[in-house]
Order: C-alpha cells, then structure tokens, then sequence
C-alpha cells in the first residue's frame, strides 16, 4: 500500500507545486488587490469542481460498479461511461457559460462594476474546462481498479503547467482571458494522456453504454455529490464573505487556504489506494485497511500541522511575494492550520463507506458538520472580520 501511495503522493506533490508556482505568479504579476479577487471569483466554480472529482468524486462511485461489471461487458461500460460525462460536461459548460453575469454576482458581491464585468469574461472561458474535468475523471477509474495511480495522479500538474508557463512568459502584462485559454488546454491535457490507457482497457469511441448503467452510477453519485456539495458551499460561503471584507481579503484567504490544502491534497494518494484496495473486500478487511490507513494519516499530519503554525510567518516570508509577511496571511495560515487533521481523518473515513457501497452515511455526518460550520461563517466574520473566516 505504501508503494503505490507513495507514488500517485509524489505525482500530486508535483501537481501542488505547480499549483503553488500558480498562485505565487499570480500575486507576483497583479498583487493582491482587485484584480486577482475577480479572477479568483471566477476561477471558484471550475477548480471547485475539480477538486471534488480529484478527491474520488465520480471514481468512488463508480468503482464498485465497474469491479462487479463482466470482463466483457467493461469496454462497452467504459465507452459508454467516457460519453455519457463529456456530454454532462459540455452541458454544464453550457450552462455556466449562461449563468456566468448571476453566478459572479453570487460569487463575489463585493466586486466593483468593472472587475465583476471582467470576471464575467473570465468565467465564460474557465467553464468549458469542466468537460476535461469530467472525462479525465472517468479515465482514471480501470486505472485505480486495476492498481495503476502514477498517470490519473498527474492530472493536478498537467492542469496546471500551462497557466504556470503563461504567467512566467507574460509576468505583469499576463492578460485575464489568455490565463483562462491557459487552463483550457490544461484541461485538455488532463483527461488526453489517459485515452491511449483507456483504449487498451476496451475504449473504443463508437461503442455505447446501456441507459440502466448511467441510471446505476448517479444512483451512487448523489449523495456523494451533496457531500462534496456542502464541503464546497462552505468554501463559497467563505469566498463570499471574503470579498465584503475590502480588496485583496479574496486573495488572502484564498492562498491560506492553498497553502493549508497542500498536505491534505497530498494525502488523497492514500485515500485513493485505500479505496480501490478496500473496494470488493470483505468488511473485516476493510476495517483493517481502514485502521492501518488512519496510522498513517496521523503521523503524516501532526507534522505539517506543527510546522505550519510555529513557522508560518517565516513561511510566508521565504514563500511568497515580498509584502505578504507584514498582513494577517501569517496568522491566518496557522489558524487554517489546525484543519488538516481532521480534515484527513474525515476524507479517509468516508472512502470507507465508499468501498462497502455505502454514500449515506458519509453524506448526513458532512452535512451536519457543514451546517454547524456555515452558521459559524455567517456570524463570526461580522465581529471579528477576517479573523473570523478560520
């Protein structure tokens, strides 16, 4: 277990990285004021959607499904499965794409006119990276089945080499709708290293699936969906109130929140290996994996946890765009700090549950911890302003 965990950790930590150089660029090229709060505003709903399918959204559903599928059923599955979600893809794509005016107005109500115009333009192009999203999600499910976790672990890198490569190449005169076109081909790249795997597991574009295998998968979907939902409402919730802090509080709180992210992140390498080795076991063994799997994470968090809140403001001061040190960002990434823990322990309890077939009962434990969170969010912020937020 630990060899393929340490592998697909590896392939994220180089996802992080990039990700990091991402937003580090970012600050460096427009700094933290108005600029970056629209674009971040916009970029909310796709990266929200893609870190939910990158932490098992679509493959903690359709794993089980595809193990207890006939061998010579698979291909007709999988082809049909690859369709299906880039067709969703593109219609949410769509969708957004329409709503983009609502939906940044929703997103970041203290955006000044301009910048929520700009924000519009961006979204309208950010959206249509959710079909790559989507597709690569699929993709990596024979993969995972079949204990293959190096290339599905690449996609947060091949997502984010391309913007990183823009900005360094653009620095300050890096344009808003070319960074968006950036990610666009990140997207792309995501999900087209994985079809030369998927044709050698039975893909074959002209096949198609049966109704009743869609209807199986979103059976299994959604009350993952509204667990991940509610996970991400809060993070918008928490966009939200951000951006009626003042200019730049956005930024902030957005890169806290990356930095904090970067071990929690890292360990959905093992949750991915424990859910494709729990899946189709026993519920002894899966008990066993599962507590073996909570020793790890342990040990694996108290560290970074410690690190981040002793050294935080040396961190941000080696790390990050000369200035930042001198703000609240130090103070806020040790508060931010102290969710890792749980935050690991509550990401591999789930996969548990997963593996027996069972999306209910991770669903109601995340939204009454939501519900208590959100409440929270609403009130804190009003007396303690940005403070309140972690």
């Amino acid at each position: 277990m630990l060899g393929s965990t340490l592998l697909l950790t590896l392939a994220t930590l180089a996802g992080l990285v990039a990700g990091f150089g991402r937003e580090w660029l970012l600050i460096a090229d427009w700094g933290a004021g108005a600029k970056t709060d629209a674009f971040l505003v916009a970029m909310f709903l796709p990266e929200a959607i893609r870190v939910m399918l990158a932490g098992g959204l679509l493959s903690a559903a359709m794993l089980p499904l595809w193990q207890r599928a006939d061998t010579q059923i698979q291909p007709l599955w999988l082809s049909g499965q690859i369709a299906h979600w880039l067709a969703a893809g593109l219609g949410l794509a769509l969708a957004i794409a329409a709503a983009a005016p609502l939906l940044i107005g929703w997103i970041g109500p203290g955006l000044a006119a301009a910048d929520r115009e700009r924000g519009v333009e961006v979204l309208i192009w950010l959206a249509f990276t959710i079909p790559g999203f989507l597709t690569q999600a699929v993709l990596t499910v024979p993969l995972q089945a079949a204990g293959r976790f190096l290339l599905s672990g690449l996609g947060s890198l091949l997502f984010n080499l391309p913007p990183v490569v823009y900005l360094g190449w653009a620095g300050k005169q890096a344009d808003e709708i070319w960074l968006a076109q950036s990610f666009l081909v990140g997207s792309a790249l995501m999900a087209l290293v994985l079809f030369p795997s998927a044709w050698g597991f039975g893909w074959r574009p002209w096949l198609a699936g049966a109704k009743g295998e869609f209807a199986q998968v979103w059976r299994q979907l959604w009350p993952l969906l509204l667990s991940s939902g509610a996970s991400q409402g809060l993070a918008l919730l928490e966009r939200l109130t951000a951006s009626l802090l003042g200019e730049g509080s956005v930024t902030l709180v957005n890169l806290a929140r990356k930095l904090v992210n970067i071990p929690l992140i890292a360990l959905m390498g093992l949750n991915q290996v424990l859910l494709g080795k729990m899946s189709g076991e026993g519920e002894q063994s899966r008990l066993r994996l599962m507590q073996r799997g909570l020793s790890i994470c342990t040990r694996l968090t108290l560290l970074p946890v410690a690190g981040l809140m002793l050294i935080s403001p040396l961190l941000v001061t080696k790390l990050l765009p000369a200035g930042l040190s001198q703000g609240p960002l130090p103070l806020l990434l040790a508060l931010f700090a102290l969710s890792i823990v749980f935050g690991s322990w509550n990401a591999l309890l789930a996969r548990y549950f997963y593996a027996g077939a069972d999306t209910r009962t991770p669903l109601l434990c995340e939204l009454s911890g939501s519900g208590v969170q959100a409440v929270l969010l609403l009130a804190l912020p009003a007396y303690l302003g940005i403070w309140g937020l972690p």
